[in-house]
């Protein structure tokens, strides 16, 4: 471990399952530290670029679709600003600098003061992908399986406990289907209207 780390006393929940999985990714070869330390920022921009284009593949779909696509953005924006509320509320260190006896770090640790609790990274990835699927069934397959592994991918490398992606992952998923089931019927209705007044002044082809 690096000598800046200042050790903090006691043990999360999951302190032990993140000492289990360090010690793994310690003893992984390092093309697999690099392709973690890359995949766990490019994962979370994947699922924003499909969710893109899932908006983009929907942009002459029936209102209702088309209104679930363009509430994804907001809906994780929302999630993302809840996580970083949450983390200010609860203020839990970094396990990087709070689990003595852990294996190094792949990843550099944090600062002081840039918080675990929960993972911002698994709640974006989780809320992207549930904002996929809902308009956009076909890419499941793809999305959800990259959510998990770029949320995994905070702990393997060691800058997250399981429990702080698993927070993340869960706050992310309930947000986008709060957003979708409140916000869904009358962003659809304005989708409708918009398109609407668009097509009737429009000119005739």
């Amino acid at each position: 471990m690096s000598s800046d780390l200042q050790y903090v006393s006691g043990d999360a929940p999951s302190g032990g399952l993140y000492r289990d999985v360090t010690d793994f990714a310690h003893d992984t070869p390092g093309w697999v530290h690099r392709l973690a330390e890359y995949g766990t920022e490019g994962g979370v921009l994947v699922l924003l670029a499909l969710l893109a284009v899932a908006c983009w593949r929907l942009r002459r779909a029936e209102p209702r679709m088309l209104a679930l696509a363009l509430l994804g953005l907001p809906a994780v924006a929302v999630a993302y600003g809840i996580s970083e509320t949450v983390k200010l509320a609860v203020r839990e260190e970094r396990p990087c600098r709070a689990v003595a006896g852990a294996a190094t770090p792949i990843a550099p640790c944090p600062e002081p003061g840039d918080w675990s609790f929960p993972s911002n990274h698994a709640t974006i990835a989780a809320a992207t992908a549930v904002a996929v699927v809902l308009v956009w069934r076909a890419a499941a397959w793809v999305v959800l399986p990259l959510a998990v592994l770029t949320a995994f991918s905070r702990v393997f490398v060691g800058v997250h406990y399981p429990h702080d992606v698993a927070a993340g992952m869960a706050l992310g998923v309930t947000v986008v289907m709060l957003v979708a089931w409140a916000a869904g019927r009358p962003a659809a209705a304005l989708t409708a209207r918009v398109r609407a007044r668009t097509d009737y002044t429009s000119p005739a082809s």
